[in-house]
């Protein structure tokens, strides 16, 4: 007897696609393993350093001060950039309430970070274009090594990046300097609050 399965096959020839990783995640593929979906590729994440989670948390904390309400300010949490990736940046700050989460998994962000140890030129290349095609006007990139805070903007189309789009601003601060977001502009982070000894 003929049993028909159950499940889609898996593509003839990769990449994946956002609904397929999706899927996947959803049931249970992953087992726990921290992955990320970019150009089709299923990627691992970094393990994260304590300066690494204490970062995320400092800025959680000043992001959801400056922001207040109507705002949801989310730590490694997925947004839908189909067509190009699906992504859990260390920061995200998107429109919504958390007490009222809607179905669907957010697919804009009003300002996404991501913390950089090991992970520098990979958030400063790949990443940045992933995010430049996808309209994030403000993308920032808390590098820990350099205890510096890359403020990236404007994005363009730029044919040299993977995904056709790149940031033409790039503004580079320092501890002694204060940051603030473009969609909160009169939130003040300083930025050795970002920085631990």
């Amino acid at each position: 007897m003929h049993m028909k399965a159950n499940f889609e096959p898996l593509p003839e020839t990769y990449p994946f696609t956002p609904a397929q990783y999706l899927r996947m995640s959803e049931q249970g593929l992953f087992s726990g393993d921290r992955v990320e979906l970019l150009n089709g590729g299923i990627i691992p994440v970094a393990a994260q350093g304590m300066h690494h989670s204490a970062t995320i948390d400092e800025l959680r904390d000043q992001l959801v001060r400056i922001f207040g309400a109507g705002f949801w300010v989310r730590t490694q949490s997925t947004l839908d950039l189909a067509p190009h990736g699906v992504p859990d940046p260390d920061v995200a700050v998107i429109l919504g309430d958390r007490r009222a989460p809607a179905k669907q998994l957010p697919r804009h962000a009003m300002l996404v970070v991501e913390v950089s140890e090991s992970t520098l030129t990979h958030d400063r290349t790949r990443k940045a274009s992933l995010y430049a095609s996808c309209g994030i006007l403000d993308y920032w990139i808390v590098n820990i090594a350099d205890s510096q805070l890359e403020i990236r903007r404007d994005p363009q189309p730029d044919a040299t990046q993977e995904f056709h789009y790149g940031y033409t601003s790039l503004t580079t601060l320092r501890p002694g300097a204060n940051a603030t977001p473009l969609a909160a502009p009169h939130g003040i982070i300083p930025v050795e609050s970002l920085f631990f000894s």
